[in-house]
């Protein structure tokens, strides 16, 4: 089996990557950037450029299933000019890898893509399953919602589509864990907010598992990319600052100090998803991490 991989060369891609290798799958990958492109039997780059609407179609050639990771990251200050990257970043790529393989008469059976779990409204009290209407009205919302749309342009292309909506993603050198655990380090860590909101997380070998398995077993539709026990900001904070033997001591950090911080982007902070696994877990699908404190201790504790 080969797949086409979008985003290989991130955090979630470069684990997908390793797993698919441990499965015997061959990997082509898509880059940016020229020297990053590796010959490998069962690792191959191709080159594009999706600003310039360039892209190497031989990129298609052999493959069987599509892994769409690619996207301008929302852990950098929301700018005007970054908001529109963000949306284009995610949207724009889709485009041209649809026009690519109608132009060249590819037949790519599936496409697995990325989604996030901002689709939904912000709650305290609402459980999220896949079969949800409501769409967040906040930025991150408007994204994963066009995001999604610009994917479902393959489904014409005859390829099935699958969607992951991911939450809340935990690893070791990169994402938001790092962040989240630098103050609690230098015991200034607390809460955000109420520290009430739900944050539902999961470890990056689970979501990196979640992909290859929704490829390997011809996954369609939408499926939550989310462990199964969402935990509040307060339980994230506490459980991380025990792991590091460190005291939280400080009040919470109340919402217009964040705003004043990061600008629009604090919402990240204290928007609340509590998401259901249970679609996922109805497929078969065993998360190697079900509760928090295995998955932190696995990431922080040497």
């Amino acid at each position: 089996m080969t797949i086409l991989i979008t985003g290989a060369t991130g955090l979630i891609g470069q684990e997908i990557v390793k797993q698919c290798h441990a499965a015997k799958i061959n990997i082509h990958y898509l880059t940016t950037s020229k020297s990053k492109l590796s010959k490998e039997p069962n690792y191959k780059g191709f080159y594009w450029n999706p600003k310039e609407n360039q892209i190497d179609h031989l990129c298609f050639q052999g493959v069987d299933a599509i892994i769409n990771m690619v996207g301008a990251s929302i852990s950098k200050r929301w700018t005007d000019s970054y908001k529109k990257e963000i949306l284009e970043s995610r949207t724009q790529t889709a485009q041209l890898l649809q026009s690519t393989i109608n132009l060249y008469n590819y037949k790519i059976n599936q496409v697995v893509s990325a989604s996030a779990i901002g689709i939904y409204p912000t709650s305290l009290i609402n459980y999220y399953e896949e079969t949800n209407t409501e769409i967040s009205e906040t930025f991150l919302g408007k994204v994963v919602h066009e995001w999604e749309a610009a994917v479902d342009g393959f489904e014409t292309l005859g390829c099935k589509v699958a969607k992951i909506r991911i939450g809340l993603v935990l690893a070791k050198d990169g994402g938001a864990l790092p962040e989240i655990v630098k103050p609690i380090k230098y015991g200034f860590g607390a809460a955000f907010g109420s520290g009430k909101q739900w944050q539902s997380w999961i470890h990056v070998r689970d979501l990196a598992s979640l992909f290859v398995f929704a490829v390997q077993h011809n996954f369609k539709g939408v499926y939550n990319g989310v462990a199964p026990n969402p935990v509040s900001n307060k339980e994230l904070t506490k459980f991380a600052a025990s792991l590091l033997e460190r005291p939280l001591i400080l009040p919470n950090i109340p919402k217009f100090v964040m705003k004043l911080v990061l600008g629009e982007m604090h919402i990240l902070l204290f928007e609340s998803q509590r998401v259901s696994s249970q679609k996922i877990e109805a497929e078969g699908f065993n998360f190697e991490f079900v509760n928090l404190q295995p998955a932190l201790e696995d990431l922080l504790v040497v």
